[in-house]
């Protein structure tokens, strides 16, 4: 259904002279900032585990092949690492990326440090990296600094990616209707 929207272009893919008509994958569109941040269109949500895009979309739009819509809400372009991974895939993921040469697994290494900073009623954490040339030799650096280690730092990031954007049933139809336009208008 997603697809489908896309528009047709003549493209010669061998370059010998013989056109075809294809879709243009490359054509994109994006909700806009302000449409996101207008609470009473959207629905949060936290992902659980065995949630899929096209489960929630039959769960909540009444048909899988609306999935599309979930994922451009949230900007996720690759479904397999910007959506939220199970239990047993995320503990696979992290042993392989951070396996050490000799084969033995670094989830507990030190990804990066975290030091705490305000302003008024302002709180927010900055993230430092262990070869930052600013703080390499700082004692005191590393004794107000807190540790984040490797599997602290992706669990964040599953939490990240955990919470997304539904968009109200009530405006999915007018949604689809936009995004056939948009796809439609775009130069390219």
């Amino acid at each position: 259904m997603y697809f489908k929207k896309f528009p047709q272009i003549v493209y010669d893919s061998n370059g010998t002279g013989k056109f075809k008509d294809v879709t243009n994958l490359l054509r994109r569109v994006a909700v806009r900032s302000q449409v996101k941040e207008n609470a009473t269109l959207f629905d949060t949500y936290d992902v659980i585990e065995g949630d899929t895009p096209e489960s929630l979309a039959h769960k909540l739009y009444g048909d899988a092949s609306r999935h599309w819509i979930i994922l451009l809400m949230n900007n996720i372009i690759d479904r397999y690492h910007d959506w939220p991974m199970a239990g047993n895939q995320f503990l696979e993921y992290i042993n392989d990326k951070y396996q050490n040469a000799d084969g033995t697994s670094n989830v507990d290494g030190v990804h990066h440090y975290e030091l705490a900073q305000s302003s008024g009623d302002t709180k927010t954490k900055i993230e430092v990296y262990a070869d930052s040339a600013l703080y390499v030799g700082d004692t005191d650096f590393y004794a107000t600094a807190t540790t984040i280690t490797n599997m602290e730092y992706e669990e964040a990031e599953q939490d990240r990616k955990r919470k997304i954007l539904l968009l109200d049933t009530s405006y999915v139809n007018q949604f689809e209707t936009e995004f056939t336009n948009l796809m439609r208008e775009s130069l390219i």
